[in-house]
């Protein structure tokens, strides 16, 4: 029997704007969509810390990672937009942070310009849930 697509939504305003959701199961499958560093008051975290923004972006990733029955070990692939060259570093060390002994295949791509002109990064997360939950065999 097919389970059922689900879906997880943020506080972050464009979802409704636009027409997306924050994430997306299918199955064993999750996709999290573009996430800024909004944050739970609606503006923008971190202004001028590109570390801190790459921090809050996967706090939201982590959230609705774990509103879906997975985690960040099952995140398999990361797209990390940056508007300057000069913070892939910072960003960087961040998500190296984040990750640790659990890095996905990632990507840093330098972007023209991002919906907020504040933020310095945004990222996407691909995740493979196990069979059995989050992070299991």
């Amino acid at each position: 029997m097919t389970q059922p697509r689900t879906r997880t939504r943020s506080a972050s305003p464009f979802e409704a704007r636009i027409g997306f959701c924050r994430a997306v199961r299918d199955g064993d499958i999750i996709a999290v969509s573009g996430t800024a560093p909004i944050g739970p008051d609606g503006r923008t975290a971190g202004v001028g810390d590109p570390a801190e923004q790459t921090r809050r972006c996967f706090r939201i990733v982590q959230e609705a990672l774990e509103s879906l029955g997975a985690s960040l070990e099952d995140v398999i692939r990361t797209r990390v937009y940056i508007t300057r060259l000069e913070d892939w570093e910072a960003i960087g060390s961040a998500h190296g942070e984040i990750f640790g002994d659990i890095p996905p295949a990632s990507t840093i791509l330098q972007v023209q310009g991002l919906l907020d002109p504040e933020w310095r990064v945004e990222v996407e997360a691909d995740a493979v849930v196990r069979r059995g939950g989050a992070g299991g065999n």
